[in-house]
């Protein structure tokens, strides 16, 4: 009888043990569930120095870019996305901030150090219980503070990923010097393009170095390309690929001469697709106008963030979630862009050339405030020591230059001539902005209407050069390389 009650006794104690199991396994999994936090994970990924028009996505049939194209396709591929400014750190601290690189003290210019004050969307989002890092190039350059303000920096993807805590959603920044300068000569033809192939600007000479050099730059960015679908498939692989959002650009318009440091479309003009698995409807093609500050509080919103007050940009969470093509918000029908100083290009003080613009669907104004600067840099040297020291060195720059001395200077003074202080191109007619209009008669009205709301813009955004203080931005410090006799 003892021996079938100590049974009983040791059979009803086991009864006990697993049910108490059960709901010590159902509260663990039960809590898990609830730790883990389901936001949208973010890939955002940039290029150094990648223009529009240079993708499959837009018709360039030389460059091959499939990840961005398999993005387009299965996302939104947008027709008129432009930076705040065609210069590297600019740019950067503006789609960091989403605010007009203007309104950023030191860090509107190149070679900057990171102002202490100024909220970064990688750091609201890390506070927020994100998972932050970034590879290679973020921020700059130049000096970044002690948090860093893109998130830790990681020596590969996998890296990144393998110190993501469980549970956690990630922003992910994947950057990369592609296709910075300079280039491998004829790796481009090495590769497999055919020159006769390549597409030159009528701003350029079609000649074989022009066209081996734009070749060069291709072959870099098909390289950023195929990082990118690296990442991606590590996604995929993870089972990460449908809950998160993947952002694809560059940092401003392609480093030749014309391109980089300049408001016309080839300085300020970027590819830009996103995808989000099956949050967005795939394969539209936008036409709203959209800068890179608009990323920032599109980030911040899908986190379940309010934007700061501060931000310029406009969450696009509107226009990718519409399914519709085309122009979806008829209140981005245009972008203000401007530049303050690039290098230290002027031959005998510290300034830059400072300009802003408005682009609309059919107009381009630039507005240059300092004309008798030389837009390009000095033609005799500068203060960091090259001539035409906004333009990076290249074989293209070497040919504009070369064909002056020769007798034929009109590619050359496009580039790197002196500007007037109003310039108007009617896009239409002229999509390269070759021809300035803003003295012709019958488009004085345009150029008057396009003026004052461009002045009403800049003004509203606290604007530097509209509001007071716009001297600041030549005397604030280049931490960039200069000449042994300037350090």
């Amino acid at each position: 009888m003892k021996i079938r009650e100590l049974y009983n006794q040791y059979s009803l104690i086991g009864i006990l043990r697993g049910i108490l199991l059960f709901c010590i396994l159902f509260f663990n999994a039960h809590t898990q569930d609830n730790e883990t936090d389901n936001r949208p994970n973010i890939l955002f990924a940039i290029a150094d120095d990648w223009g529009w028009p240079h993708a499959g996505s837009y018709g360039d049939g030389v460059v091959e870019t499939p990840t961005f194209d398999s993005i387009a396709s299965n996302g939104v591929l947008f027709q008129h996305a432009f930076v705040s400014s065609p210069s590297c750190t600019p740019s950067r601290n503006a789609i960091l901030t989403g605010q007009h690189f203007w309104r950023l003290g030191s860090g509107g210019n190149l070679w900057s150090a990171f102002p202490e004050n100024l909220e970064t969307y990688p750091n609201i989002l890390e506070d927020s219980g994100y998972h932050v890092g970034s590879y290679r190039k973020a921020f700059g350059p130049g000096n970044d503070r002690e948090r860093p303000v893109a998130g830790k920096q990681y020596l590969s993807v996998e890296a990144f990923f393998e110190n993501r805590p469980k549970g956690k959603p990630f922003c992910f920044w994947l950057g990369s010097k592609d296709p910075h300068r300079g280039y491998d000569w004829q790796s481009g033809i090495k590769s497999g393009m055919k020159l006769e192939e390549v597409e030159v600007p009528p701003f350029f000479p079609d000649t074989e170095i022009v066209r081996t050099d734009i070749s060069d730059y291709y072959w870099e960015v098909q390289r950023f390309d195929s990082d990118v679908g690296k990442a991606i498939r590590l996604l995929e692989r993870l089972g990460e690929l449908d809950n998160t959002i993947i952002v694809m650009t560059g940092d401003h318009g392609w480093p030749f001469p014309r391109g980089k440091t300049n408001l016309y479309d080839h300085g300020v003009r970027v590819p830009l697709a996103i995808q989000w698995g099956n949050e967005i409807r795939t394969g539209r093609t936008l036409e709203d106008f959209v800068s890179l500050t608009d990323l920032a509080p599109t980030f911040l919103e899908l986190a379940n963030i309010e934007p700061s007050s501060n931000m310029t940009g406009r969450s696009l969470l509107p226009i990718l979630k519409s399914s519709t093509s085309g122009l979806v918000d008829t209140k981005r029908n245009h972008v203000v862009v401007g530049r303050e100083r690039h290098t230290p290009a002027q031959i005998d003080h510290m300034g830059g050339y400072p300009m802003r613009a408005i682009r609309t669907k059919d107009f381009l104004y630039i507005r240059n405030f300092l004309p008798e600067r030389w837009p390009a840099g000095h033609p005799e040297g500068s203060m960091r020591g090259p001539i035409y020291s906004d333009i990076d060195d290249g074989p293209t720059k070497s040919e504009l230059i070369r064909m002056k001395e020769a007798g034929y200077p009109y590619f050359h003074d496009l580039a790197m001539g002196k500007r007037p202080e109003h310039e108007l191109y009617n896009l239409a007619s002229d999509p390269y902005q070759l021809n300035n209009v803003a003295g012709k008669t019958e488009y004085k009205g345009r150029l008057d209407a396009l003026s004052k709301k461009l002045e009403d813009e800049l003004t509203r955004n606290a604007d530097p050069r509209m509001t007071g203080g716009a001297s600041s931005f030549d005397e604030l410090e280049y931490l960039g390389r200069m000449k042994p006799r300037d350090r």
